[in-house]
């Protein structure tokens, strides 16, 4: 069995944490999507598609907080590098027994979007909680996952 040696791009030689140093990379057309799912009863589900959950329109606010999220990615997570991204799309699609929660982003750059698709994915299901949890304390997050990307040395990903 042949042996695979992995470096890890985040440890510097005495194994110190630190951003990884793109500067000698290409600029490439780079683009991310992310899911994930979330999960609650169907009387929860009814009140945000008739707008009657107190707080105000679930599904507006969740789509704003992850592009707020994919925007503050870099604040969020510590090593990512902070970019300007070119689109960011969030989609809420209502569900039997749920929301889908899809975010792509674009960029033209020296590093990928992915953890910017997650952020937003991840931050609009925690709006979804927290905008329901007085009705619905059983929701449920789930499958976060990177679903899609284009560009970058690692090349293209795709998953089902």
């Amino acid at each position: 069995m042949k042996e695979i040696k992995m470096s890890f791009s985040h440890f510097d030689k005495e194994g110190n944490s630190h951003m990884v140093d793109v500067s000698d990379k290409e600029i490439t057309k780079r683009s991310a999507t992310a899911k994930c799912f979330v999960r609650m009863n169907d009387d929860t589900l009814n009140q945000i598609k008739n707008n009657k959950i107190h707080k105000g329109n679930v599904l507006d606010i969740a789509q704003l907080a992850g592009i707020m999220g994919a925007k503050k990615t870099a604040e969020l997570i510590p090593l990512c590098h902070p970019l300007s991204l070119s689109s960011i799309k969030v989609l809420l699609n209502l569900c039997d027994n749920g929301i889908e929660v899809s975010a792509s982003c674009k960029i033209d750059a020296k590093t990928g979007v992915e953890m910017e698709s997650l952020t937003a994915v991840s931050i609009s299901a925690l709006t979804i909680y927290d905008m329901c949890k007085s009705i619905d304390k059983s929701i449920v997050i789930e499958n976060i996952r990177l679903i899609h990307k284009i560009g970058g040395k690692s090349g293209d990903f795709n998953q089902k």
